[in-house]
């Protein structure tokens, strides 16, 4: 057993030299005798070591408040399958070199949707999407991180089979539910309780995954649904629990990046009144047509109907002869810069979360181009804005 079956604590030390499991209460490593309290892994031994000042500083600041408090959380486990094949014929150095980026691209796509490393084990990590910081869409934040350290590993897998020979993938297991968030250290690791099966089922997702895989309940399923696309794997058994359990895989984003929008791929009630509303927007548009260019504020109380009447207007007839571009601000987004152009360039290039650098390249080439060939020393600009080396 790896993990507490109470808590999800690890049961056993990870050697910070070459990543080998020992028993708890060892001081050295039995594989390859390093201090087990040593080592260039000791920025990775507790959460204030790596976990940004920002999200840092909100934890310690609201610490006592949150201290007591039953959360709603998506638990997200993650490891580098096979880590120990891997690494057994290596330096201990060069070992480190290979492990210690796969764990930051890790962390990174976590503190990125501001999801919090509780422990970091070895060749993997855990992490809770809503708490200590309480988020409304953490199985959405989960979801998303998954994918974004599934594709940064992947592209660093690509180096490393060029430069070392070696095959770099990582399985990752979601799971929601509840916890009971005991107390936060100075050192910001926190002791909580889980209710449930909310970590276990977490762990056991990882476990079962392939690697390269992501896996999910259908408890995060219902969270996120819209969100992501997933294929149904069916009812699996798991390890500890008398009845099998519904598994999804996670394949990748959905084109939906709001409540409504995931509202609106169910279907939407009948849109009645707005009267006045919609003939504002379409003066505005006529005016628009005739050169004068427009901006119009749509504000109001949550709930009252903002994103609705934005949607009527943009699938009406009215914006039949118009090129419609879209871009969104969301919760996850403020530790990206540029975010809402960045998702205005992609909608205006249709670029897709399948598309790789390549026919991104391509894309923004074409449209580019045969729009203004003025703009080609732009290009470069066009391209760092979507992640795209040059």
């Amino acid at each position: 057993m790896r993990f507490c079956g109470q808590c999800g604590a690890a049961l056993e030390a990870a050697c910070p030299s070459c990543g080998a499991t020992n028993p708890p209460g060892h001081k050295f490593c039995g594989h390859c005798g390093a201090g087990l309290g040593e080592g260039p892994q000791s920025r990775f031994r507790s959460p204030d070591a790596y976990t940004p000042k920002h999200l840092a500083d909100r934890i310690l600041t609201s610490k006592s408040a949150l201290e007591g408090e039953r959360k709603q959380v998506t638990v997200l486990f993650a490891d580098l399958k096979g880590s120990m094949e891997l690494l057994a014929d290596r330096d201990p150095e060069e070992a480190r070199t290979i492990l210690d980026p796969v764990l930051t691209h890790m962390m990174d796509a976590v503190h990125r949707y501001e999801g919090t490393v509780n422990q970091v084990m070895g060749d993997g990590i855990m992490a809770l999407f809503g708490a200590p910081l309480a988020h409304e869409d953490h199985a959405v934040r989960g979801c998303y991180a998954a994918l974004a350290m599934q594709a940064a590993v992947k592209r660093y897998a690509d180096d490393m089979r060029r430069a070392h020979g070696v095959t770099v993938r990582i399985r990752v297991g979601l799971n929601s539910g509840e916890v009971v968030v005991r107390a936060i250290g100075s050192d910001l690791r926190m002791d909580y309780t889980a209710v449930g099966q909310t970590t276990h089922l977490a762990a056991r997702m990882e476990q079962l995954a392939d690697p390269g895989a992501t896996l999910l309940t259908a408890d995060t399923l219902t969270l996120a649904e819209g969100y992501i696309d997933v294929r149904s794997i069916g009812p699996t058994p798991v390890k500890g629990l008398a009845e099998p359990v519904e598994v999804y895989e996670m394949l990748g984003a959905s084109t939906i990046r709001s409540r409504f929008a995931a509202a609106a791929a169910r279907g939407l009630t009948t849109f009645v009144g707005r009267t006045d509303e919609i003939e504002q927007l379409s003066q505005a548009l006529e005016r628009a047509k005739t050169g004068r260019g427009q901006v119009i504020a749509v504000v109001g109380e949550p709930g009252v109907g903002k994103s609705r009447l934005y949607y009527e207007f943009t699938h009406s007839h009215r914006v039949q002869d118009c090129l419609l571009i879209e871009s969104v601000s969301v919760s996850y987004g403020k530790a990206t810069a540029y975010l809402p152009v960045i998702e205005l360039l992609r909608s205006y290039f249709r670029i897709e979360s399948r598309d790789d650098a390549r026919i991104i390249r391509e894309k923004v080439t074409g449209r580019l181009l045969s729009l203004d060939r003025a703009l080609e020393p732009f290009m470069a600009a066009f391209l760092w804005l979507l992640d795209v080396s040059t």
